[in-house]
C-alpha cells in the first residue's frame, strides 16, 4: 500500500508513478492512499484500488521548510487534516485487510500517517526520503523522526547521495535514485506542441519543470531573465508547471501575513510585464507530455532553495539537456559540475544569468555537458533497473517478517 499526501502531480509523484509502473510487471499489486489533487489522474492509470482524501497529515522536519517561527502556523493545517487521515487509513483497512503485505510511505513527511497504516495492518513499513533533512539532530523533531525510522521502518531509501548524507550516519539507509521514462506521451498534447513551435529559432531556450512557487526559485529566474535581457543576450524562458491552488478569505490571509503563501503566478506576470520580457518568459502551463518539452530545450535550470538537485535534471538529460542547479554541494550521482551542468548559488539571480550566459555564448558547452549528463541519466536513471532494485528491498523487508 503507497501512502502520498501531496496532492499536485509533481516530482515525488511522478517518481512512484514510475516506479510502481515498472513494479507492477514483477508481479506487485499497487494499493494507493493518497490526497486530492493532480497526481490522483497518473496513480489511477496503475493502482488495482485508490483511496483518496481531502488531506493527509503531514510532519515536515525538511532542511528547507522544517518548522520555525511563523511555519509552526503549518501545523493547524496538519491537526485539520488528521481527521481525514484517520477515516481514510481505516478505510483502507476495512476493504485491503489481508491483502496487503507491505505499506510504502512516498515521503518522510507522511511517517504519522504511515505509523497509523503499520499499527492497523501490522505488516512492514519502508519510508523514502525524497528531501534533504534539517540536520540539527539536538532538535527534539530529528530524534523523534529518526527514532521512529530506526523502531518501526524496515527499510529507509534516499533518492540520492544528497539526500542521504543528511540523516545520521548509523541509520541504516539504501539509495535508489528517481526514474523517468524519456518517451512521448500516447496523445501528445497539442496545445503545448503549439506553444513550443513559437519559439524563436536560435534562441538558447531555457527550462523551468515544476510547480510555479517561491521556493522552486522562479523570481530568482525572472530576475536573471532581465539582466540577460539588459545585456543583450538571446535567451527565452520555457515556464512549464501548474501552481498550487490559492486560498481565499481568512485562511489565504493569515497565510500571506505569515509568509507561508508559495504560489506567486500574479507577482511572477506582474514583473514579465514590467522588464519587457512578454516575447522571452514563457509561461505554457503544466503538461502531461514532458517528453516532448524536453526535446525541445537547450538547457534546464533549477534554481530552488532546497540545495539538492530535482528531478527534471535527470530526466532533461536523457534528451542531453545540461543543467543549472542551485547547490552547495553537488555529489557525482546527480549533478557534476562542468561536466554535466554548472552548480550556482541559490536565491542569486546574478549567478544564474551568468550561468545561462556561459552557455548562450558557448553553444559547444550545451553539446559537451549535454552528452554528459545523458550518460549519467542512463547509469543511474533507468527505470527497469531501479524498480529492480526496490523490488529487492520488498523481498528482503517480507522476508525478515
Amino acid at each position: 500500500m503507497y501512502i502520498d499526501g501531496v496532492g499536485p502531480f509533481g516530482g515525488a509523484s511522478r517518481s512512484l508513478f514510475e516506479a510502481v509502473r515498472a513494479l507492477r510487471n514483477d508481479g506487485v499489486k499497487p494499493y494507493f492512499v493518497v490526497a486530492n489533487g493532480t497526481a490522483l489522474d497518473f496513480y489511477g492509470q496503475v493502482a488495482e484500488e485508490l483511496i483518496a482524501t481531502r488531506g493527509l497529515t503531514r510532519f515536515d522536519n525538511t532542511h528547507y521548510s522544517h518548522y520555525r517561527g511563523v511555519r509552526w502556523l503549518v501545523l493547524l493545517r496538519e491537526l485539520f487534516h488528521l481527521p481525514y487521515t484517520l477515516f481514510a487509513i481505516r478505510k483502507a483497512h476495512r476493504k485491503w485487510q489481508g491483502k496487503i503485505d507491505l505499506i510504502h510511505v512516498n515521503e518522510v513527511t507522511e511517517i504519522i500517517p504511515g505509523l497509523f497504516a503499520k499499527r492497523l495492518f501490522k505488516v512492514p513499513m519502508v519510508v523514502h526520503v525524497r528531501s534533504p533533512q534539517w540536520a540539527n539532530l539536538q532538535s527534539w523533531r530529528s530524534r523523534w523522526i529518526y527514532g521512529k525510522l530506526k523502531s518501526s521502518a524496515s527499510a529507509v531509501i534516499a533518492i540520492n547521495e544528497t539526500t542521504r548524507a543528511t540523516m545520521p550516519a548509523e541509520l541504516e539507509v539504501d539509495v535508489i535514485q528517481n526514474s523517468f521514462t524519456p518517451k512521448r506521451a500516447s496523445n501528445p498534447d497539442p496545445v503545448m506542441l503549439a506553444k513550443l513551435e513559437k519559439l524563436r529559432h536560435g534562441s538558447l531556450k531555457v527550462g523551468f519543470v515544476g510547480n510555479v512557487q517561491v521556493s522552486k526559485g522562479i523570481l530568482e529566474l525572472v530576475e536573471a531573465a532581465k539582466l540577460l535581457k539588459e545585456q543583450g543576450a538571446d535567451v527565452e524562458f520555457v515556464i512549464v508547471g501548474g501552481h498550487t491552488r490559492v486560498d481565499k478569505g481568512l485562511k489565504g490571509w493569515v497565510l500571506s501575513k505569515a509568509g507561508l503563501v508559495q504560489d506567486v503566478v500574479e507577482e511572477l506576470e506582474r514583473r514579465i510585464k514590467q522588464y519587457g520580457l512578454e516575447n522571452s518568459f514563457h509561461l505554457l502551463g503544466a503538461t502531461g507530455d514532458i517528453q516532448c518539452v524536453y526535446e525541445r530545450l537547450d538547457v534546464i535550470t533549477f534554481p530552488s532553495h532546497f540545495d539538492a538537485p530535482g528531478r527534471p535534471v535527470f530526466e532533461a538529460a536523457f534528451s542531453a539537456v545540461p543543467s543549472i542547479v542551485c547547490v552547495s554541494k553537488p555529489l557525482a550521482d546527480t549533478l557534476i559540475h562542468n561536466e554535466t551542468g554548472l552548480a550556482i548559488p541559490a536565491r542569486d539571480p546574478v549567478a544564474l544569468s551568468l550561468a545561462i550566459k556561459h552557455f548562450e555564448t558557448d553553444r559547444e558547452e550545451v553539446k559537451r555537458m549535454g552528452s554528459q549528463a545523458q550518460k549519467l541519466a542512463i547509469d543511474n536513471f533507468e527505470p527497469t533497473r531501479n524498480a529492480s532494485r526496490l523490488h529487492d528491498i520488498y523481498k528482503r523487508v517480507c522476508r525478515s517478517i
